[in-house]
């Protein structure tokens, strides 16, 4: 039982009244005997008071609201992920206050949630919570205040809820992105069959105005009767798609650069996000994708498969992986990776880069892939940098940094520039926009029948 303010405040005036009446003039009364009776009349109303509140509190004891978290499936970081909470009043009306135990290392919306209930009403109060790191984190108990009905004292219990949630890459990103993916794909199901979008044949039909010539299939239409008189165009044109179950491996890098952070997360966990969604694009266009993470060795291989249990797999294996203080080794990356697949796949790395000279090995490690493989190289962006060089400021300290910041976007791009001599495709993008640039990229690519 905990006293309320409106407990404070009735002794407070007691205490006022009290002094007012020790010290009010008179002369029937001496003054000595005006102050006796007012300490006696402080304690009497002081008894009062404490009486009815812990009256109040007990008799709340009995009228207890019912609180239950509802269970916590596996949370994204990075993201606000809701944390809902049952509350079930009795016959009369609550008025409680509510902490949950999360883990304090992570930032929510509300700290403490309160709320007025109706009489036999039900309710369900919200809070969101955004980790920033993955693993397993406890949850505790649920601390619970409810006022009393005259308002005198808060009734003060715990309800036993604590349980352990683990905490995976953004799987809010990947729903929204399985759910675009699926109407893109039924929407354009059959748009995606056009002159010159692939290089595997689909089927056969009649020649429109616009299509390319090079691909009317003469044999075809031959054989159809080329002289028929017919309202239809007599021509027959092939129809191509996208090839289908081609390799995807990507290339994450866990080493040094990777431990930054960057829009409070780890730039390893942007980039485990983006292999994710690039990883959900390939296996939804029935390729067959495979992931690599590296430092100085190769510390995770998944071998490429395709199907929908591969994102699955993807997810347990990557989940629980970290980055690390060391300096990768992208030669014996790529030197692995090319004996573990043989056949033209498009490697992707997702990394960063500095300038030619400190990602030396790196510029030369993808130039060995090509024209053998399709290598894409996938670097992420610090927005404060862009922010810092577009910055005008006549602060010397300011210049300063913003010289330095203009000069690694200039030495970044000189290094992009060696790669696409090299036949490396490029995508340097902010790290809260790599995934969904990436996807999109992959699709061109796929598309224009790069691979």
């Amino acid at each position: 039982m905990i006293p309320s303010q409106r407990a404070y405040g009735l002794l407070l005036l007691g205490v006022a009244i009290a002094t007012f009446l020790a010290l009010f003039p008179g002369q029937t009364i001496a003054a000595d005997i005006r102050l006796g009776l007012a300490l006696f009349g402080l304690l009497i109303f002081d008894f009062v008071v404490f009486a009815v509140t812990i009256w109040d509190g007990l008799y709340t004891y009995s009228k207890r609201v019912k609180v239950k978290r509802q269970p916590l499936a596996r949370l994204s970081i990075g993201r606000e992920n809701p944390v809902a909470l049952s509350i079930q009043s009795g016959n009369s009306p609550a008025r409680i206050q509510i902490r949950d135990e999360y883990p304090q290392l992570f930032k929510v919306s509300r700290s403490q949630l309160q709320i007025a209930l109706a009489a036999n009403s039900s309710h369900e109060l919200t809070y969101t919570i955004t980790p920033d790191r993955r693993g397993e984190f406890r949850w505790g108990n649920l601390q619970i205040r409810q006022l009393g009905a005259w308002g005198l004292a808060w009734h003060q219990w715990k309800v036993e809820q604590s349980q352990t949630v683990a905490i995976y890459p953004d799987l809010i990103g990947l729903r929204d992105l399985s759910i675009r993916l699926t109407l893109k794909n039924a929407g354009n199901l059959r748009q995606s069959r056009r002159i010159g979008l692939g290089t595997e044949f689909a089927e056969l039909r009649h020649y429109n105005i616009g299509d390319d010539p090079r691909l009317i299939d003469w044999k075809a239409t031959a054989r159809r009767g080329l002289f028929q008189p017919s309202d239809r165009s007599p021509l027959l044109v092939r129809v191509l798609e996208p090839e289908q179950e081609q390799t995807l491996i990507v290339l994450l890098d866990r080493g040094r650069l990777m431990t930054a952070q960057v829009e409070g997360l780890k730039r390893f966990d942007w980039g485990l996000n983006a292999t994710l969604s690039l990883a959900l694009a390939g296996l939804s266009r029935g390729d067959r994708v495979g992931v690599a993470v590296f430092d100085r060795d190769i510390h995770t291989w998944i071998p490429p498969e395709r199907g929908k249990h591969q994102l699955s797999h993807l997810l347990e294996k990557l989940t629980p992986i970290q980055p690390v203080l060391l300096e990768p080794d992208y030669v014996g990356a790529v030197a692995a990776l090319t004996k573990q697949q043989t056949r033209r796949a498009l490697v992707v790395v997702v990394t960063d880069l500095i300038d030619v000279t400190a990602s030396s090995e790196l510029l030369a490690s993808l130039g060995r892939l090509a024209p053998r493989y399709l290598p894409f190289c996938v670097t992420l962006r610090d927005p404060q940098i862009d922010v810092q060089a577009h910055s005008f400021n006549l602060d010397v300290t300011a210049s300063y940094a913003r010289a330095v910041a203009l000069d690694l976007l200039a030495q970044r791009q000189v290094a992009f520039g060696h790669l696409q001599q090299r036949g490396v495709l490029v995508l340097d993008a902010p790290a809260s926009q790599i995934s969904n640039q990436l996807v999109d990229r992959y699709l061109r690519v796929k598309a224009q029948s790069r691979l």
